[in-house]
């Protein structure tokens, strides 16, 4: 049960699901549903798994009702509630998130308070056991999205729409909590918010003092202390609101059992009038605003951010207790690890000075869409949260099984945990000139192998991007066909993962050079995974779409190796052995590079011989699976901390021809294709067969990006490089 009404010596772990259903339009967004969340079986047993207490369950007003006059169906959710049960998972009810309710109501409506406490009485009445609500979640945030930015339906930019649809929400709450009392007198409500703060310049000051008092509205409305001497009574009233509405909440008191604090890296902010600071000269956004609004962790200045003093602020403001109702980070899967890892010792920290804190919630446990955007976008990118389910099933992640620990009282180690958070780091500042050489001083290092090709050299950039310590090397200094010699380096530095970039690459001199490609390869590998496995070290290496035959196409992981060359038997050989020797390794399967750092790709050559006016020849017979090197790298990284193993595809999605690879890339960069040239190809009568069609996805997850994506990433970087004859523009640009 949720150790609500006890001194818990420890700290809680709370779960959440990312359930936001919002409107934009007459469009209505469900992450449930885009999660898969409602058709796949056994996500609760995976979530009990990890030892979670309580779980915020989503019973949304705009799931079960979302017409007026349709009875409320809950369907199959007593089921889901006792599974949690069993589990002895308490569920936090949640009716509505970031919402404005089913067709027939809004957040400016003034019957949606009644409507909602209808709604409410329904929920209750179906689940009288059910204890613990937060009836609306974040309604300051919702109504700053809704009614003052114009973000979210109704879409509104004015003062009194956002205080109107503010206390819409609150009323919503406190009749929808008196309905559920009367159910059930020891419901409790625990009230989420966004644990905010704002800085800014002297100039700023001004705006910075109003928004660090109107922060606390949704719990000073609710715990009466909006008063007439409350600094903001006379900004509400003036801005429209009655006295009589005020005064509802001082006629019917409605006090948080627990305050939820939802805190993201974004919400400190800090505020400046020197725009051209932050945007180019060009750059339209100057004149979008008097200020700049951007994230207070990447400001040099002497305020302190930090989860820590937030929820102390909000403790020492109510002595209520508190809770981390939502914590989630969007980025590298390293730096969610610390983000969490770092929130669990705050939350531990606080309790230990007397702080009555009762859980920390793993928010977004399936991931979530579209934030990025902040939900506005038809375009949903997905972000990672505890498990990944891009393949349609709950992988787990390092986050995982950080989680597992935690709740079972261990700590968790992880060689990258010893660097600190980006938020953390010099290099987060704008403008700044840090970089995080003198962070990354970890023992606990990775060996980059070939360190001076393509991808080796690719690995090392993003490593010092990511502050992963990482040694580089050379054949000479780390031969994999020489066993005494990486023995010797291991024993000298003992690397907790090995990346191996080297090889034997040209696939049509393999067939004469066949001794030296099999000692590359394969050989080479062999060696390598077999110490790998005896030093227990991480191993991650890289094979090739070259293993299959070429005759299906749109290969997975669990498609039958046939290779129909020298080169593409020779990876076959090593998968095979590694897999049985060494089943922890990663094996990275991916298609031909293109990057921008690398002028000998196909890719670039192309545009090169484009741009000047020169013919380029590119064959149409071949369909592969072309990837952008920055996003396997980048992928690869995530999945080496997630200590993923076996075979994974790395390519990005889509498959195309070399010719309109080429064709495709050139129209992107405003280049006339008349100057590319179809081949066809005949593999019969080609030297060296290549598979027709060795284009490959991934039934793992959907990890890498589009190819239209990646071109588009790619000719950001690549196009400045290029000289390009005015002549071969196309006339619009």
């Amino acid at each position: 049960m949720l150790s609500i009404n006890k001194k818990n010596k420890g700290i809680d772990l709370w779960g959440g699901v990312e359930c936001t259903i919002n409107r934009i339009g007459n469009t209505y967004m469900d992450q449930l549903k885009l999660s898969g969340y409602y058709t796949r079986k056994g996500d609760l047993n995976e979530f009990a798994k990890l030892g979670i207490t309580a779980l915020r369950y989503p019973i949304l007003w705009e799931t079960y009702q979302p017409h007026k006059y349709t009875k409320v169906d809950f369907g199959e959710l007593a089921t889901d509630l006792f599974k949690l049960k069993q589990n002895n998972i308490e569920p936090i009810a949640g009716l509505l998130h970031h919402g404005s309710g089913p067709e027939f109501t809004d957040l400016l409506d003034e019957n949606f308070p009644l409507l909602f406490a209808e709604y409410a009485a329904e929920v209750a009445s179906a689940f009288p056991y059910l204890k613990y609500y937060t009836p609306v979640n974040e309604p300051l945030t919702t109504a700053k999205f809704s009614g003052l930015y114009g973000h979210w339906y109704p879409h509104h930019k004015t003062e009194i729409s956002f205080l109107k649809i503010l206390f819409n929400q609150l009323k919503g709450t406190v009749l929808a909590m008196q309905e559920i009392r009367k159910v059930n007198p020891d419901a409790k409500l625990i009230q989420t918010e966004d644990l905010a703060k704002v800085f800014s310049t002297q100039q700023m000051k001004y705006q910075a003092d109003f928004e660090n008092i109107r922060r606390w509205l949704t719990y000073d409305i609710l715990t009466g202390k909006l008063t007439r001497n409350h600094p903001l009574f006379y900004y509400i009233i003036e801005s429209g609101i009655n006295v009589t509405d005020i005064n509802f909440f001082q006629e019917n008191p409605c006090m948080p059992d627990i305050l939820g604090a939802n805190y993201y890296v974004t919400s400190e902010r800090y505020l400046d009038e020197n725009v051209h600071k932050y945007f180019d000269d060009k750059d339209e956004k100057i004149d979008s605003g008097e200020y700049v609004d951007v994230e207070a962790v990447r400001i040099y200045n002497n305020e302190k951010t930090g989860l820590k003093l937030r929820l102390n602020e909000l403790w020492l403001r109510y002595r209520i207790p508190v809770a981390v109702t939502e914590l989630h980070m969007n980025c590298h899967r390293e730096e969610q690890l610390r983000w969490f890892h770092d929130a669990w010792n705050d939350c531990k920290e606080l309790k230990n000075e007397g702080v009555d804190i009762k859980g920390l919630t793993a928010w977004a446990l399936l991931g979530s869409y579209g934030w990025d955007k902040l939900l506005t976008d038809k375009n949903h990118k997905y972000e990672t949260g505890v498990f990944d389910i891009t393949s349609g099933k709950l992988r787990e992640t390092c986050i995982t099984r950080l989680l597992r620990k935690l709740s079972q009282g261990q700590s968790y180690e992880h060689p990258l945990l010893e660097t600190p958070g980006w938020w953390k780091r010099s290099s987060r500042f704008i403008n700044s000139n840090f970089s995080d050489t003198d962070i990354c001083n970890s023992d606990k290092l990775i060996f980059i192998i070939s360190k001076r090709g393509v991808l080796g050299s690719m690995f090392a950039k993003h490593c010092d991007d990511r502050a992963i310590n990482y040694l580089p090397l050379g054949r000479n200094d780390f031969d994999i066909c020489d066993t005494e010699q990486m023995n010797n380096m291991i024993r000298l530095y003992k690397p907790w993962a090995i990346i191996n970039c080297a090889g034997y690459v040209n696939i049509d001199l393999a067939e004469t050079e066949i001794t030296n490609c099999l000692n590359l390869n394969t050989r080479g590998i062999i060696k390598l995974a077999d110490i790998c496995q005896k030093n227990n070290i991480k191993l991650v290496t890289f094979s090739s779409d070259m293993v299959f035959n070429g005759e299906k196409g749109n290969y997975s992981e669990e498609d039958q190796t046939d290779p129909v060359n020298i080169y593409g038997m020779s990876k076959v050989l090593a998968e095979n052995f590694v897999m049985l020797h060494n089943p922890n390794a990663l094996i990275i399967r991916t298609s031909s590079f293109f990057s921008p750092y690398d002028q000998h790709n196909f890719l670039s050559i192309a545009l090169d011989e484009i741009s000047e006016g020169r013919k380029f020849t590119a064959e149409d017979g071949i369909t592969i699976s072309p990837t952008y090197v920055p996003h396997l790298v980048d992928k690869t990284l995530d999945l080496l901390t997630d200590d993923e193993n076996g075979v994974v595809h790395l390519t990005n999605k889509g498959s195309i021809s070399w010719y309109e690879f080429a064709c495709t890339a050139a129209k992107q960069a405003g280049l006339k294709t008349e100057y590319i040239s179809k081949l066809d190809s005949n593999m019969k009568n080609k030297k060296v067969r290549r598979p027709a069609n060795s284009s490959m996805t991934s039934i793992k997850g959907d990890f890498m990006p589009t190819l239209e994506e990646a071109i588009t990433d790619y000719l950001k970087m690549y196009l400045p490089t290029l000289t390009i004859n005015k002549e071969i523009l196309e006339n619009k640009y």
